[in-house]
């Protein structure tokens, strides 16, 4: 084999030894879309715009957020479902979507585990019980003791019974003995509202909708519903410190439609979870409320959703939440 003729055989099998990583690095090739069930402005959307303006970069591809609210998540997250399986559409869900709703609902127009592959996991999202600022309730024994001595007259404000919230009210009512009439709002920012103007006395919210209505000086939060005390709120009590093994923490993923190319959903696994364990990126969430966690395999984001269903599955069943 002459010089030229031996060149020529290297070119071939360089070439052909380069072909499959250049396919495999070809996604994206056009702009990827993250559907969310919540409205712009929320915590969830301030989370997904963060991650999205660092992964456009990365990805040369436009990363648009399609804010799809209502229904208690089922708009967005049937939106998500039914889109092509190209690569090009994530939802970025939260607990209620993937794993709450299918026991709080007989029917559902999507399937949790059948439409959806798991991508990153991106956050977890404590919740807490909180009083407007001038509140006399300076504890969360203040807010049980008035309860029981007034049963039904304490109002503790949530997203109705069958959301996140309304269920950790109820568990919290069941589990401390406090007799807390339970007030329903359409979201967390009308019930923040009346929480300011003091027409009810309490409220659970998430500490992404309310972390800066906080620190504004506007609201006080009395406890986390976490099972430890959460960072950057270490003044504050975890209600597992008075209520051993309470933990209500919600938490937002990544997920595809069923039949995402894998090199999308590795790479995008991969990415996220690099952007989460950037420090500056993991602060400015810790800033919006939820806690970043970063490095979860995609099968290690499968097991977490898989026990996440076990575990609501025994807690609605504690209060009494059965499916309509």
């Amino acid at each position: 084999m002459n010089r030229r003729h031996f060149a020529l055989s290297l070119s071939s099998l360089s070439i052909a030894g380069w072909l499959p990583l250049a396919q495999a690095q070809a996604w994206p090739d056009k702009p990827v879309r993250f559907v969310l069930s919540q409205p712009a402005g929320s915590g969830p959307d301030n989370v997904a715009r963060l991650l999205s303006d660092r992964l456009a970069k990365g990805w040369a591809q436009p990363v648009v957020i399609d804010n799809k609210p209502g229904g208690q998540n089922i708009t967005g997250a049937l939106v998500a479902a039914r889109a092509p399986a190209d690569g090009a559409t994530f939802y970025f869900a939260t607990t209620a979507a993937l794993v709450t709703n299918p026991l709080l609902f007989k029917t559902l127009p999507y399937d949790p585990q059948k439409d959806f592959v798991p991508v990153a996991f991106v956050a977890k999202s404590p919740f807490a019980i909180l009083v407007e600022a001038s509140s006399p309730l300076k504890t969360i024994e203040d807010l049980i003791a008035r309860s029981k001595a007034e049963p039904g007259k304490l109002t503790l404000g949530n997203e109705g019974p069958r959301t996140f919230s309304g269920m950790i009210a109820r568990l919290f009512n069941a589990r401390s003995g406090a007799q807390a009439n339970l007030v329903s709002y359409s979201s967390v920012g009308v019930g923040s509202q009346d929480l300011m103007g003091k027409h009810i006395d309490a409220m659970v919210a998430d500490l992404a909708s309310t972390a800066a209505l906080a620190k504004q000086g506007r609201l006080r939060v009395l406890a986390t519903s976490s099972l430890k005390r959460v960072a950057g709120w270490e003044q504050v009590p975890a209600l597992s410190e008075l209520l051993p093994g309470f933990d209500m923490v919600g938490w937002f993923a990544v997920v595809a439609p069923k039949g995402t190319p894998q090199a999308a959903i590795s790479r995008a696994n991969r990415d996220i979870s690099s952007l989460l364990a950037d420090k500056e990126v993991a602060d400015r969430i810790a800033t919006i409320g939820p806690i970043a966690e970063p490095g979860l395999s995609v099968e290690q984001v499968a097991a977490f959703l898989a026990s996440e269903h076990t575990r609501w599955a025994a807690i609605t069943r504690e209060i009494g939440v059965l499916p309509e």
